[in-house]
């Protein structure tokens, strides 16, 4: 691939399951500004986990898209009472308002994550209606955490590449040995921690691995996101620069 060719392609998003920036991590987020401006001119991307437990305001979305930069992305994680209260069912109104609080991101707002509950089974047809749904409020990437073994059947990616949705690849994976598929346009990479879900970091065999992964769907043509949630004990941010650097060296090396 020629220098020339390497510039169309899309940037590969490493970003963090939210913006806070602990007291260990400060020090390499230089400037003035709140965590969210700080943490915006060393990522590129950041999921809002928040709009999962509680609405947020319209101005709220505009002030945090006002405090990035044009390049920044935001995934904005659907609320619990559409995933796992209304269950996907009758949730036109839910929708409806999720969209309009969102959207107030604009142009930043570049991906929609739906996170389903382990009880929940694939059922087709309501799948399909709530999809419908969701495609007529948007054209927005949209991406799809499954987490019962029902979703990971040739019926199920059917249906979620029909709709346009992406399959969440989700470590550690809620089904041993399986991965969900969907639209194969978007690689979106959601990385919890592993042993130890929230907490643990990853090592730098997981990181390189990662990193020529997401180099090989990159220049696919494939949109690729990463997105430690590894929070619990400050994990993620180490972790996302760490990815950051890898890639850089696979770029350049």
């Amino acid at each position: 691939m020629t220098r020339i060719e390497e510039k169309k392609l899309r940037p590969i998003r490493i970003g963090c399951a939210g913006w806070s920036l602990s007291s260990k991590v400060a020090a390499l987020f230089e400037g003035q500004g709140s965590h969210l401006e700080r943490y915006a001119r060393v990522f590129d991307a950041v999921e809002i986990n928040t709009s999962f437990y509680r609405p947020h305001q319209p101005k709220t979305y505009a002030r945090w898209a006002a405090s990035v930069p044009d390049a920044f992305r935001f995934a904005v994680k659907m609320p619990k009472t559409i995933s796992h209260e209304l269950r996907l069912r009758d949730a036109d109104d839910a929708l409806e308002r999720f969209m309009e609080e969102a959207g107030a991101l604009g142009d930043k707002l570049g991906c929609l994550l739906l996170q389903l509950p382990p009880s929940l089974t694939f059922d087709k047809a309501s799948a399909e209606t709530f999809f419908a749904s969701l495609r007529r409020l948007t054209a927005l990437r949209v991406v799809c955490e499954p987490r019962h073994a029902t979703w990971f059947t040739e019926e199920a990616t059917e249906t979620l590449t029909k709709a346009r949705i992406a399959a969440v690849l989700a470590d550690p994976p809620p089904i041993a040995g399986a991965e969900p598929a969907g639209d194969p346009k978007t690689l979106y990479v959601r990385l919890h921690g592993s042993p130890e879900i929230y907490y643990s970091a990853y090592d730098e065999g997981f990181i390189e691995t990662l990193a020529t992964r997401a180099l090989d769907a990159r220049n696919a043509g494939v949109d690729v996101w990463c997105i430690f949630d590894n929070t619990a004990r400050g994990a993620a941010v180490p972790n996302a620069l760490a990815l950051t650097e890898a890639l850089k060296v696979s770029t350049n090396g």
